[in-house]
């Protein structure tokens, strides 16, 4: 991702360009390892709602679209989070198969800032991860998580020091492409079948839900008041 001055927001076609290298990597030879990372001091930020792009059904395809990817792509696909990783973007990379997190990384999922649900099927991977409790929690009250804690509760599979962060990732990828392909593809889709058996009727619960939303005032409210730089008043309209 490389709008880096937006931190990384998503345009809407971003999440399909990743999609298809992601769905292209399957048929490549020369691909072992797929990286999901950002420029800059951000991982990203979620969907650009700066007011320049449209959030609607559309944008919701786009972005099951991508974590569908990530999720059956037969090669391991690693989340390089170097900064904040908000929204969407946080739900693609709890999707990947191991999340390295610098230290100063964080993870939020701030859609109740602006009166939308979870999505990026992340109301069942977090849950999968880190139990009803702190996915609730992260859903409900849009706090960040350190990339510390996320580490300690088992969100995450790696942690690294800023300073050697992409030394670690580099040395993760490097073992990974070593690794056998045929095993690691038959794990990866062994441990999805156990784990996320929530994840596809996820993606469309969410789907659903955030279409309505999407046409609430409280959405419009939550968008103004972002731009506005104030607090929402929701009114449940």
């Amino acid at each position: 991702m490389d709008r880096p001055r937006a931190l990384n927001a998503l345009t809407p076609d971003m999440p399909s360009l990743m999609a298809a290298e992601i769905e292209r990597a399957t048929a490549r030879d020369d691909v072992r390892v797929v990286v999901l990372t950002g420029t800059g001091r951000a991982f990203s930020t979620g969907a650009d709602i700066s007011g320049k792009y449209t959030i609607d059904e559309t944008s919701m395809d786009t972005a099951n679209r991508w974590i569908r990817a990530i999720t059956t792509c037969d090669k391991p696909v690693v989340a390089a989070v170097n900064g904040v990783a908000a929204g969407v973007s946080c739900s693609a990379a709890l999707a990947c198969d191991l999340v390295v997190a610098a230290e100063s990384a964080s993870f939020l999922l701030p859609f109740a800032n602006i009166g939308l649900m979870v999505d990026g099927g992340a109301s069942a991977t977090v849950a999968a991860a880190i139990g009803r409790a702190r996915a609730m929690r992260m859903a409900l009250l849009a706090e960040p998580l350190p990339a510390r804690t996320a580490y300690d509760v088992g969100l995450v599979s790696h942690l690294a020091p800023d300073d050697s962060f992409a030394a670690e990732v580099d040395a993760l990828v490097a073992r990974l492409a070593a690794g056998p392909p045929l095993a690691l593809a038959a794990s990866k889709k062994a441990v999805n079948a156990a784990t996320l058996t929530q994840l596809e009727p996820a993606l469309e619960r969410e789907k659903s839900g955030q279409t309505v939303l999407l046409r609430t005032a409280d959405v419009v409210e939550g968008v103004v008041a972002f731009a506005e730089r104030r607090p929402p008043v929701f009114r449940g309209e």
